[in-house]
């Protein structure tokens, strides 16, 4: 009888540490296509480029990547291994405001004259500094190469790109990245330490109070038996 009680009530603390599992969020980052409008030495050009950017969780902060998957300018010359070097800056939203700057390594490649010049993935730590959830939107492009500057700008309002669920230093509660996170009835969120240990953390702790549970289930049956 014992075996069998104990077998069920661990099998519902299971259950219900997976249940937290499924709820928290995932990490999520959504292409989304930038038109970019640039202003070059030889002229104006415009390219659109479907543009992802990702966080992921570094120390007390994430490591942004924000990558190009076309070219968005060309050059007259060829360039040479190196002499292209890119940079952008991606605006913050929601919890935040401002700019994160990125950039990345020089054209690993030679880029022929007048082909698309293939963006190199940005790079650059954002550390939070307000809690809450925080957008990531393409900006600014900037390109140096031979001793000149194109600049590239959004025209068509582009679309978060990745929104992450942060806390500050110091802060109470944080998430996980993704584009949003649900909240029990009431309003009330679920309080979590980390991006990911906090979901296990939780699973954990459910399947805690339902062993405990079981164990004192089991010693007042124990007891009212001897008492018999």
């Amino acid at each position: 009888m014992y075996p069998k009680r104990t077998a069920a009530l661990a099998s519902a603390a299971a259950l219900a540490g997976s249940a937290v599992l499924m709820a928290a969020p995932a990490a999520r980052a959504d292409v989304v296509d930038v038109n970019y409008q640039c202003k070059t030495p030889i002229g104006d050009k415009s390219a659109v480029s479907p543009i992802d950017i990702k966080g992921v969780k570094s120390g007390s902060g994430y490591q942004i990547t924000m990558t190009f998957e076309k070219g968005v300018s060309s050059s007259p010359v060829d360039l040479g291994k190196g002499a292209m070097n890119p940079s952008a800056v991606i605006k913050l939203g929601g919890a935040e405001s401002g700019t994160l700057a990125v950039k990345g390594p020089a054209n690993p490649e030679t880029v022929p004259a007048n082909t698309p010049i293939k963006i190199t993935d940005l790079t650059g730590t954002y550390t939070p500094k307000e809690s809450g959830k925080v957008t990531f939107t393409p900006g600014v492009l900037t390109i140096k190469a031979l001793g000149t500057t194109t600049t590239c700008t959004p025209s068509n309002s582009p679309k978060v790109s990745l929104t992450l669920d942060v806390t500050a230093a110091g802060g109470g509660t944080t998430g996980t990245t993704g584009s949003s996170q649900d909240a029990p009835a009431g309003g009330e969120e679920l309080p979590q330490t980390g991006p990911e240990d906090s979901a296990i953390a939780l699973g954990t702790l459910g399947g805690t109070v339902l062993l405990a549970g079981a164990a004192g289930v089991l010693w007042l049956t124990r007891r009212n038996q001897a008492q018999r």
